[in-house]
């Protein structure tokens, strides 16, 4: 650490050349998270020095949290869900396994994961000493229900579900799991980091929510499709006393329990998301899910007309292809099984999609 302090020109110079490091959002076609909208950014600077961990000292910040997961619950049909903003989808898979643990109350609990889950749930398992039981996907990537049944024993806690995998943008069958889920009395947790901000909004699509009886728990990311600023996810549950299940006496802040695993939490953020969709209403939000499934199909248009076929056909805005050699300074990733993966967030637009195909068409002719 410096003696003494430098002077803030030296500061932000210094501050600005490792920002210039980073690559540009303009060629960033392999993340799930995109550029905050305005409003979201405009309402974190409004709430940068808020703590969600001691709500009593900050009611106006707690009521918009409630106010986030009651926009929330609406939108996933249950208006009486309850639930917290926590860091993102790691986070809330985290908690929703933690419950579904402790309510099972199993000695050797096992959780049936499809092998296109998340590897936050794997990190989750470890900690909270959980097997797992992994369950082959169909020709589709989609969890095979079936196989999932197979799984099942007297010591499974939790069935995970994903609407939106991370890989191949497919939402598994949901609606199977949730009977499986009530036919075994099991708890059954919907991993909807990015589907859940996408589906709603979608002409047709398939169910996964809180209107399927079986559906216990949701996690969702605002900080992804709802373009609030960098943390915001939220976990939903349809019962308050499951959430309950994970209260710790907390004697020296404003309020004497918390469920949450964070201490401190931020609002900013929160207020962020919530603004998004306050802003944009469900009008607005359906326009940019629009265009970014229209994006999504003219890349794979584009991409098939070089003779790159995807790998299969999304349910969101996730695409897909046969590997190929991208060109410099395009920045993309790669599932496990070797395929090319894009996703079409909302900088991700035509005046991005176009110069992509451009030089793609131009590397492989």
């Amino acid at each position: 650490m410096r003696k003494e302090g430098c002077s803030e020109d030296e500061l932000f110079s210094f501050l600005a050349r490792r920002k210039q490091l980073d690559l540009s959002p303009r060629h960033i076609l392999s993340s799930m998270c995109t550029l905050p909208h305005p409003v979201a950014v405009r309402a974190h600077c409004m709430f940068m020095e808020t703590n969600l961990g001691d709500p009593g000292l900050f009611r106006g910040t707690a009521s918009l949290e409630h106010l986030l997961i009651e926009r929330l619950g609406e939108l996933f049909h249950c208006s009486t869900a309850c639930g917290y903003a926590t860091s993102g989808g790691t986070e809330s898979n985290i908690q929703a396994l933690r419950i579904a643990r402790t309510l099972a109350g199993k000695e050797r609990p096992n959780v049936i994961l499809p092998e296109s889950s998340h590897f936050s749930f794997r990190k989750a398992c470890d900690i909270l000493c959980l097997e797992t039981r992994p369950v082959p996907l169909d020709k589709d990537y989609r969890v095979d229900a079936g196989k999932a049944a197979e799984a099942i024993d007297s010591n499974t806690c939790c069935i995970i579900g994903v609407a939106g995998t991370t890989e191949y943008g497919m939402v598994d069958p949901i609606g199977e799991l949730a009977a499986l889920a009530l036919d075994h009395g099991i708890f059954l947790h919907v991993d909807a980091a990015f589907g859940g901000l996408v589906l709603p909004f979608l002409p047709v699509s398939p169910p996964f929510d809180f209107s399927l009886p079986g559906v216990t728990s949701i996690a969702v990311d605002p900080h992804k499709m709802g373009m609030s600023t960098i943390p915001a996810g939220c976990l939903l549950l349809r019962n308050e006393e499951d959430l309950c299940s994970l209260s710790v006496d907390t004697p020296y802040l404003t309020v004497k329990q918390e469920f949450t695993l964070s201490g401190t939490r931020p609002g900013a953020p929160v207020v962020g998301a919530l603004a998004v969709l306050e802003y944009l209403g469900r009008e607005g939000m359906e326009a940019v899910v629009a265009g970014c499934m229209e994006n999504t199909r003219r890349l794979i248009d584009g991409m098939e007309s070089f003779g790159i076929p995807r790998a299969v056909t999304p349910d969101v805005n996730v695409a897909t292809f046969e590997p190929v050699t991208i060109p410099p300074p395009w920045q993309v990733s790669w599932t496990r099984n070797g395929h090319l993966r894009i996703i079409c967030m909302p900088h991700v637009h035509a005046g991005i999609i176009e110069p992509f195909l451009k030089d793609i068409g131009e590397y492989h002719a």
